[in-house]
C-alpha cells in the first residue's frame, strides 16, 4: 500500500510527505491515525480500509484523551479506580505523597509472607497506570523488586502507593501546542546505591519535547556503581542511548534533519569524565561500554550540560521524596489534575 515501516519503532508507519505525510501507530489491531491534513485520513479510512470515522481520538488502552485547540490532555481514572477495587482500597483515605521520604526495603524482610499471586497482579497494574503518571514511576520501579517473594511490610508500600491514587484519580499529562519547541531536552540522574540488597544504584531520566514531557524511566543499574560519579555516568549513558533513539525516531517520522538533544546533569564530575579521553584511578575500571556517550558528544549529537540540583527534574523518578518538593516536581513535569467540563460542573453541585 506504499507505507514504509519506522526503522526505529516498528509499530510505526509513514506514507506521503510534507503536509500530506500519514503516521499510523499499531496496536494489535488498534490504530492511531494523524496527519496535519485532515482529508488524508478521510483517505485512508473511507477509501482504502472502509472503516467508520470514529472523530478525535478520545479513548485509547484505557487512556483517556481530551483535545482541544490549544492542548491534549492523557489520563487514567477509570483504569485507576479499577486498580483500587483490585486491591480492595476504594474509599480509603488519601495519602499525599506514594512513597514515605527515605524509606529503605529489603528483600530479607523478616515480616509475614503475603499472596503473592494478588500482589503481582496490583504490581502490574500498577506498572500499566506508569503511562500517563511518571510521578509514580520510581515507587512502582522500586516495590517492583519484591515480586519473587512479597512480605507484608512490601504489600503495605503497596497500599501507600494506591492511597496516593486514590487522591489522585483525576491527574494526568497536559500537552500544550508551542509552536517552534520541538526540540528534545533530557535530564538524567541517579541515586546511590538505592537497593540495600545488591548495592545498585538508579537511573532516572525525563524528556521534553519542547515543554511537553513525553518519555521517562526510571530503573536499577545492571552493575554496581563504586561513586556517585560512576552511578551518574551510568546514568548519563542510559539517557544518551533514549535521546538518540527519540531524536531519530521523530526526524524519520517527521522526515527532516536529526537534531542535537540536550542533556542536563547534575555532576560536574560526570560531565568532565564524559569530556576528558584520560582514564585515572576513579574511572579505569568502568566498562568500555559506558564511555560511547563521548563520541556522541563530539559529534554533536548530544550536548550534555550541568544543571544544578534544585532543578534537576529527574530526582521524582530517581528517589522518594518529601511533600513539597515531590509535589513541586510533579507540577514542573507537567502532571496536573485534569476535569472536563461536566466533572466541574457536577463537582460544583455536589
Amino acid at each position: 500500500m506504499g507505507f514504509e515501516q519506522s526503522t526505529h519503532e516498528a509499530v510505526m508507519y509513514r506514507w506521503g510527505s510534507g503536509r500530506s505525510v500519514l503516521l499510523v501507530g499499531v496496536y494489535v489491531n488498534d490504530l492511531i491515525i494523524t496527519s496535519v491534513e485532515e482529508r488524508e485520513v478521510e483517505a485512508l479510512q473511507m477509501k482504502i480500509f472502509n472503516m467508520s470515522d470514529l472523530g478525535l481520538l478520545s479513548f485509547y488502552l484505557g487512556v483517556e484523551v481530551r483535545q482541544d485547540a490549544s492542548s491534549i490532555t492523557l489520563r487514567q481514572t477509570h483504569y485507576g479506580k479499577r486498580i483500587l477495587e483490585l486491591g480492595g482500597m476504594v474509599g480509603c483515605n488519601p495519602a499525599h505523597t506514594p512513597m514515605e521520604e527515605r524509606l529503605r526495603l529489603s528483600r530479607q524482610s523478616t515480616t509475614e509472607e503475603v499472596d503473592p499471586t494478588h500482589y503481582r497482579w496490583l504490581i502490574g497494574s500498577l506498572r500499566y497506570l506508569v503511562h500517563t503518571r511518571p510521578n509514580l514511576a520510581f515507587v512502582v520501579e522500586f516495590i517492583s523488586r519484591f515480586m519473587e517473594r512479597p512480605m507484608l511490610e512490601h504489600q503495605l508500600t503497596v497500599k501507600r502507593i494506591l492511597r496516593y491514587v486514590a487522591g489522585t484519580l483525576d491527574f494526568g499529562l497536559h500537552f500544550t501546542k508551542a509552536p517552534g519547541t520541538t526540540r528534545f531536552v533530557g535530564y538524567c540522574d541517579s541515586d546511590l546505591t538505592g537497593d540495600i540488597d545488591t548495592s545498585k544504584s538508579t537511573s532516572g531520566t525525563l524528556f521534553f519535547l519542547g515543554n511537553c514531557l513525553v518519555s521517562w524511566q526510571s530503573i536499577k543499574q545492571k552493575v554496581v556503581a563504586l561513586s556517585s560519579c560512576e552511578a551518574e555516568y551510568i546514568a548519563i549513558t542510559t539517557a544518551a542511548t533514549q535521546a538518540l533513539w527519540l531524536s531519530r525516531l521523530l526526524a524519520e517520522l517527521l522526515d527532516r534533519h536529526v537534531e542535537v538533544v540536550g542533556l542536563k546533569v547534575g555532576s560536574k564530575s560526570t560531565l568532565a569524565l564524559a569530556k576528558n579521553l584520560v582514564f585515572h584511578e576513579r574511572s579505569k575500571h568502568i566498562k568500555i561500554k559506558y564511555y560511547f556517550i563521548r563520541s556522541y558528544q563530539e559529534d554533536g549529537s548530544i550536548k550534555a550540560e550541568h544543571i544544578p540540583t534544585t532543578d534537576q527534574l529527574a530526582d521524582i523518578v530517581t528517589k522518594s521524596l518529601g511533600k513539597a518538593k515531590f509535589e513541586e516536581m510533579r507540577e514542573r513535569i507537567g502532571l496536573k489534575q485534569i476535569t472536563s467540563k461536566a466533572e466541574h460542573k457536577a463537582k460544583g453541585e455536589k
